[in-house]
């Protein structure tokens, strides 16, 4: 269900800027971002797939840098926004770092659909929700948006990409 505020959207839209300068970097084009409850953008991290591999992506990098900046009731406050749902790993990050709210503007299970059987990047077919609920933290989790614009923006940079690899 997208219950996404209009700050929400405010928020995936500099996810897909994000991920377009990742682009431009040689990287994947994913993109994250954290903020704090007033929405004031703490962090930015774009994937760096160039310097670390498939084990760096954006969401994770902001995770690791999050953590070490901030204590945990702080992060606790905190959303971190992507313009994809965050994989396996990258949701064991957020869980472990203790970020309280995940934002997120298109699934996992729609990347999938883009990337097929490349092996750049090996999807899990696993929500962040399944993930989540195996642990004992609470998150909130929000995603995917309904909103078909801000849907079609994210969307168009992985067809682009993903069908020249």
């Amino acid at each position: 269900m997208d219950n996404f505020t209009e700050l929400d959207k405010k928020m995936i839209r500099r996810t897909i800027e994000i991920a377009r300068s990742a682009v431009k970097n040689g990287c994947h084009p994913f993109g994250a971002l954290l903020a704090d409850k007033g929405g004031n953008i703490l962090m930015e991290q774009e994937n760096a797939f160039t310097e670390g591999g498939s084990a760096y992506h954006a969401e994770t990098l902001l995770a690791l840098k999050a953590a070490k900046k901030y204590t945990p009731e702080e992060l606790s406050e905190c959303t971190l926004y992507t313009n994809f749902e965050p994989c396996c790993m990258c949701t064991g990050a957020i869980y472990w770092t203790g970020i309280g709210r995940l934002v997120y503007g298109a699934s996992e299970k729609s990347l999938l659909e883009f990337t097929g059987d490349n092996r750049e990047n090996p999807t899990f077919d696993l929500s962040s929700r399944e993930v989540l609920s195996h642990g004992q933290k609470k998150i909130e989790v929000n995603g995917p948006t309904e909103d078909r614009e801000l849907l079609r923006d994210i969307c168009l940079d992985h067809i682009e990409f993903w069908k020249n690899r």
